[in-house]
């Protein structure tokens, strides 16, 4: 057996055409959908995260703009700016880029977004929003992730889903959006006993630990469903994830591959959610 690649760049394309016809009409009625993306320092992986989600707004009619503060960035400039975007009408969305330089607080900075403009999902109100699930936003990675899962026809419905990584970003709004589409839902960390024992009882196996190639064949079940959430350079510069890739592939049934899968989902779920703002900005039923 050898699993099969979702591939994460093929279904991106097709959610970002797929929203071109709302740009479109949004267009028609003078309302451009705007981003406005911050970054705090020179992380070069910050950058060239940043880089590919404007260039993927601006491919299809985002309008989307980059503001750059330097690393000593005072807490109270960072907040001052997103203050700005906040009452700038032409900004439908804010995302702030994470990791933070460290003395900066994050919560404190991400929760002086905007509910409205919250396209990373990552407000406290939206974060209930999804908890109750009427969602204004969904955090991008958990919703390209699903939307991955559905494309692939993976089972969810009674089967049993274990995420490595328990983030507000990835693992526990992802648990949310599995316990929705009635999966059983089990979240480990590092403090998790047993931690192989229970993954290898997964059908769907989502591995968001920041930890390079930590899930090797001997953690997979046969024939499940394997998310690889993790990105790094090893030590030859290769790009490698959180699962073995080499080690898995012959063992589950599906995988996400690493550059190419999750990633590019991440970003066209991003300019869905600035879209989806825009609509609401406006007062028009969401799609």
């Amino acid at each position: 057996m050898t699993a099969k690649i979702i591939d994460g760049k093929a279904l991106a394309a097709e959610v970002r055409a797929a929203l071109k016809p709302a740009i479109e009409a949004l267009a028609a009625r003078g309302a451009r959908p705007g981003l406005a993306a911050l970054v705090v320092g020179d992380d070069p992986a910050s950058r060239v995260y940043l880089r590919n989600k404007v260039r993927a707004c601006e491919e299809i009619g985002v309008r989307s703009e980059l503001h750059a503060l330097p690393a000593d960035a005072a807490e109270a400039a960072i907040l001052e700016r997103i203050a700005a975007l906040n009452g700038d009408a032409r900004v439908h969305g804010i995302l702030v880029q994470l990791p933070l330089p460290r003395g900066v607080n994050a919560e404190r900075v991400l929760a002086a977004v905007a509910p409205a403009k919250d396209v990373d999902g990552f407000h406290a109100d939206n974060l209930g929003l999804l908890l109750r699930g009427t969602p204004r936003f969904v955090p991008c990675t958990p919703a390209g992730i699903l939307r991955l899962l559905e494309h692939a026809a993976v089972p969810l419905a009674g089967q049993h889903a274990v995420i490595i990584g328990r983030s507000s970003i990835v693992g526990k709004p992802l648990a949310l959006l599995l316990l929705q589409k009635d999966a059983t839902v089990t979240i480990c960390h590092s403090k998790t006993a047993h931690l192989a024992a229970l993954a290898r009882e997964a059908d769907v196996l989502v591995v968001a630990a920041g930890s390079p190639r930590l899930v090797g064949a001997d953690m997979v079940k046969a024939g499940a469903c394997v998310v690889d959430v993790g990105i790094h350079r090893d030590a030859h510069g290769k790009l490698v994830g959180d699962v073995d890739a080499g080690a898995v592939m012959p063992k589950a049934g599906w995988i996400t591959p690493v550059p190419g899968g999750v990633g590019p989902m991440t970003v066209a779920m991003l300019v869905a959610n600035a879209v989806r703002a825009t609509e609401l900005a406006l007062g028009q039923t969401a799609r």
